[in-house]
């Protein structure tokens, strides 16, 4: 792209991004990101991909294992507190306007 005599760049002192500013305009018209040293290759991505519909599947079976489970645990717990309740003596329960 051409560059005009009113645009000049200027490197950012943070991210090291190169910004291209009008000065006529008193804008940034157009910024580039420098290169990630950390950036994965074609070859990598494929994998990194794999790796991540992997993780995502075996969440998917552990929720499933544990809706399945949480039926009889459920099931459990109201069968004790039954039994607690069952086991309690019955007495008239106290209300704040019996106090009166």
């Amino acid at each position: 792209m051409a560059k005009l005599r009113t645009e000049f760049e200027v490197v950012c002192p943070c991210c090291r991004a190169t910004l291209v500013v009008d000065a006529g305009l008193q804008r940034v018209i157009r910024h580039a990101e420098p290169e990630r040293p950390d950036r994965p290759s074609l070859d990598e991505a494929a994998r990194i991909l794999e790796e991540q519909r992997a993780r995502r599947e075996s969440l998917f079976e552990q929720s499933i294992q544990s809706e399945k489970t949480r039926s009889d645990a459920l099931a459990r717990r109201f069968e004790e507190a039954l039994k607690q309740a069952r086991s309690e003596p019955i007495t008239k329960p106290e209300r704040d306007f019996d106090l009166d």
